[in-house]
């Protein structure tokens, strides 16, 4: 049997456990996400609830998963959610930024800073603008997610901008990577599940991504050191559940109270398990011999005014609405 059709056989199969082995629905809709399946991974939890409650529901809805890629590659996903080709999807909204230049500030360097501040954001200006654009091109938030994450290295311990110097880097999004360029390191651009594949090969010295995806991918098999978020989390990255408006558009009104109802149980579970995907990640790596360490006060700080000269700067030059966006955000308490 191919590796295609064992793929769609194990999600049709999949779908079929998920709706409890019910009869037909009258629709079927996929989702896709670029994390292994089954594996504890929050993101690919999230997108199993809201398969789980939709069948559930008895609105005549059933969802196939299709994990760790299988339908879509990572940056495909946004082009298809918007043409109505994949219904829904757990995409890192800033991978759609070479489209939608605004995203790049759902990954801003220091922005965020913490969970309960990433909470509060949901409800701010700053969101209201950011899922106005999404709806613009054609497609819904169904439940928010931001996840806190790390920076790690095969060489030494990040903390400072001076420690980053001459590494080769990879890094989520325009924004992080003009402010580790403009503090020395060289950039190489990939989605988070090719970086293990970049470190074996010595592609990659460096990454920040995700604390999910530092597990998800075994990434304590190629570093030496973590550089947790702790306190002073510089990377926060936006995350949501998101659906075709096509598709949305096409449901009925109940079916469309039984999608909303399940992400939102989606988005609970997700801030409930947030913080502790952080300390999964540090007792992981901690248990497989790899230093863990956490950015100070003034490590935070130095990297901060390296951004505002860089990202932030850029950002509001270049991005329409942009210095009014990175001023939202800040306002946020």
């Amino acid at each position: 049997m191919s590796k295609m059709l064992k793929t769609g056989v194990a999600a049709i199969g999949l779908a079929i456990a998920l709706t409890g082995g019910a009869g037909a629905a009258d629709k079927t809709l996929k989702a896709s996400h670029q994390w292994p399946g089954g594996k504890g991974d929050v993101r690919d939890e999230m997108v199993q609830i809201i398969a789980r409650e939709i069948g559930n529901a008895g609105v005549g809805l059933e969802v196939q998963v299709y994990p760790g890629a299988s339908l879509f590659k990572p940056r495909d996903q946004w082009g298809a959610l918007s043409k109505g080709q994949l219904d829904i999807a757990a995409f890192p909204l800033d991978y759609a930024s070479g489209r939608v230049p605004q995203f790049s500030a759902t990954l801003m360097p220091g922005l965020v800073r913490n969970h309960d501040r990433a909470k509060r954001m949901n409800d701010s200006d700053f969101m209201a603008d950011i899922k106005a654009l999404i709806e613009e091109n054609d497609v819904v938030v169904v439940s928010d997610a931001w996840l806190a994450g790390a920076f790690a290295s095969k060489q030494n311990c990040i903390t400072d901008p001076e420690s980053i110097k001459g590494q080769v880097t990879r890094a989520a999004g325009p924004a992080f990577e003009q402010m580790l360029a403009d503090a020395g390191a060289s950039i190489a651009s990939m989605p988070s599940s090719e970086i293990y594949s970049a470190m074996q090969t010595g592609v990659l010295d460096a990454t920040n991504t995700s604390s999910g995806s530092f597990v998800s991918y075994r990434l304590y098999e190629q570093v030496k050191c973590l550089t947790a978020p702790g306190a002073n989390a510089l990377w926060f990255m936006y995350e949501p559940i998101l659906m075709s408006k096509k598709t949305w558009d096409g449901l009925t009104k109940e079916q469309q109270d039984a999608v909303m109802a399940a992400g939102q149980k989606a988005e609970d579970y997700f801030f409930e398990e947030a913080k502790k995907i952080d300390q999964k990640m540090i007792d992981t790596f901690k248990e497989n011999g790899v230093e863990v360490v956490e950015m100070s006060g003034d490590d935070y700080n130095a990297w901060l005014e390296v951004a505002k000269k860089s990202s932030y700067a850029n950002f509001e030059k270049d991005v329409p609405g942009g210095k009014e966006l990175i001023e939202k955000a800040l306002a946020v308490e």
